[in-house]
């Protein structure tokens, strides 16, 4: 990916569904989960190329658009903050692609992939989309997460991406809003998941394990 421009490594797909997702998500996520959520896109498209994925082959973009910057609607403002994140997002994402006449098959892709996101070990095996979304999430938290995939961004493609799309201090605006999410509702929150321990960090030490993975990862919070 080293002969990308900079117009090619921040282009998104530009079609009226994803002009559509952009217009759902600004009004009801924070400056800083909407950077996140266009980062782990840009990210998992170049993740794509690292792994020998291709686009029309492997995966469809603008599924692959969808699914990355949906992936944290569960924890929008507008929600009903009434099941875990990753799963109320996933079902809102799924019935925003039908509404729009995207085939049934293609909208279970993306809710797997964002149902899926905070489940290692599981999502690595439900496809491509799957693989690229926790992939580009990953990427983005630029820490062990990510691992060998790291390698797929240059600096100079991290600094045009992180330029375009700060990271306003997103590990804790991210852990603030999945936190905040899972003190709504029991049913937000079970126990061994990632909203659960969040929740329960915060409580008992007031600072989770992921933000202080991220503050000495390779982009910092």
């Amino acid at each position: 990916m080293t002969g990308t421009t900079p117009a090619d490594l921040l282009a998104l797909p530009g079609t009226p569904l994803a002009d559509e997702i952009v217009d759902l998500l600004r009004p009801v996520e924070t400056p800083s989960v909407f950077n996140h959520s266009i980062r782990t896109y840009l990210f998992a498209r170049l993740a794509a190329a690292h792994l020998a994925l291709a686009a029309d082959r492997d995966y469809n973009d603008d599924l692959l658009f969808a699914a990355c910057t949906m992936h944290d609607l569960g924890v929008a403002s507008d929600g009903p903050h009434r099941q875990r994140f990753e799963v109320e997002g996933a079902d809102r994402a799924a019935q925003f692609l039908t509404d729009r006449g995207v085939p049934a098959a293609d909208a279970d892709q993306v809710w797997q992939a964002i149902a899926l996101h905070t489940s290692s070990g599981i999502a690595e095996r439900r496809g491509a989309l799957c693989v690229l979304v926790r992939t580009g999430v990953a990427l983005d938290f630029g820490g062990p997460l990510a691992g060998a995939d790291i390698d797929a961004l240059t600096d100079e493609h991290a600094d045009a991406i992180h330029t375009a799309y700060p990271r306003l201090d997103m590990a804790r605006a991210l852990t603030d809003a999945i936190v905040a999410h899972a003190a709504k509702h029991p049913n937000n929150a079970p126990r061994y998941t990632l909203p659960g321990e969040l929740l329960r960090e915060r409580e008992d030490y007031g600072q989770t394990r992921l933000e202080n993975a991220c503050r000495t990862s390779r982009w910092g919070n």
